[in-house]
């Protein structure tokens, strides 16, 4: 009887976790200046995590970078350039020459996760996609961190009719949310876990360097000292309320703050709760 061998190798389509960070300058210099000096504020944030770098902004620019620089540039840094997305045919050609992947501007959405799905574990489970925005500007003092306003521009849409959009957006979404996350064991060293699409609730201590991730609200009933996303996909209403805060980063819809020294005085150790105000992140402390 013969023994049918296996073969050498499979080929089957998954999705992982991947970071996209978008140029919005030509002048490379310039923007390796101010990744460095993000990074050293957290310099195990990407911990050799994929980086999609997003060429959109830069795609009508008629210059190509030095991908093979720049890519260098990264992996000192601890980043691990995967691909572009987006750009002009001369970029992604540029690109692929210097060894990078192409990636399409509509990833494939993840497959569906449930409330009761068992503890992900990063040595074993495929994360699902998730695009984040890596502002690099320079920090504001106190507990706000600061992007650029930028006024509408004549022919767009006024203030009133976004506003008007975004309801219109929340209405059709409420139908897609999908059932609260919750964790009801510590989250390890390492570790991380995405709610698509809902929100995330955790019961259990949040070791540092492990990451929280969801689309909508984050809830933590004991100490954070890892890092929490919420809004991942850009909801700026999402909040992230917390027992014990000590974390290593927090986010919302892509504007973060870092706490290389520790979190301030003020909130240290104690409920609080973050939010956005406009495009700043605003920490307010809870009754104990």
């Amino acid at each position: 009887m013969k023994i049918r061998e296996e073969p050498a190798f499979k080929i089957k389509n998954a999705n992982f976790n991947l970071f996209v960070l978008h140029i919005n300058t030509t002048k490379i210099d310039k923007l390796k200046s101010e990744l460095k000096t993000r990074l050293t504020q957290t310099p195990d944030f990407f911990s050799n995590a994929p980086i999609v770098l997003g060429l959109a902004a830069i795609a009508d620019a008629g210059v190509t970078p030095d991908f093979a620089e720049l890519v260098s540039f990264m992996h000192a840094l601890g980043m691990r350039t995967a691909g572009v997305v987006g750009g002009s045919p001369e970029q992604r050609e540029a690109a692929v020459q210097a060894g990078l992947g192409l990636f399409s501007d509509a990833p494939a959405r993840p497959a569906q996760q449930t409330a009761n799905a068992p503890e992900p574990d990063t040595n074993t489970t495929i994360q699902p996609i998730i695009q984040t925005t890596i502002q690099l500007q320079p920090e504001l003092p106190g507990l706000e961190m600061g992007v650029e306003k930028v006024e509408p521009e004549s022919g767009k849409p006024s203030p009133d009719a976004e506003i008007e959009a975004s309801r219109s957006d929340k209405s059709s979404a409420i139908s897609t949310l999908r059932p609260t996350m919750v964790i009801d064991k510590p989250v390890r060293t390492g570790q991380r876990i995405y709610a698509e699409g809902a929100d995330l609730v955790v019961l259990a201590m949040v070791n540092a360097g492990a990451e929280l991730i969801a689309d909508g609200d984050i809830h933590i009933y004991a100490p954070l000292r890892g890092k929490a996303i919420a809004g991942a996909h850009g909801n700026l209403g999402a909040r992230i309320f917390v027992q014990r805060l000590e974390a290593e980063l927090i986010s919302i819809a892509g504007c973060f703050q870092v706490f290389e020294n520790g979190v301030p005085e003020s909130v240290r150790g104690k409920p609080a709760q973050i939010r956005l105000d406009g495009t700043r992140l605003i920490f307010d402390p809870l009754p104990e």
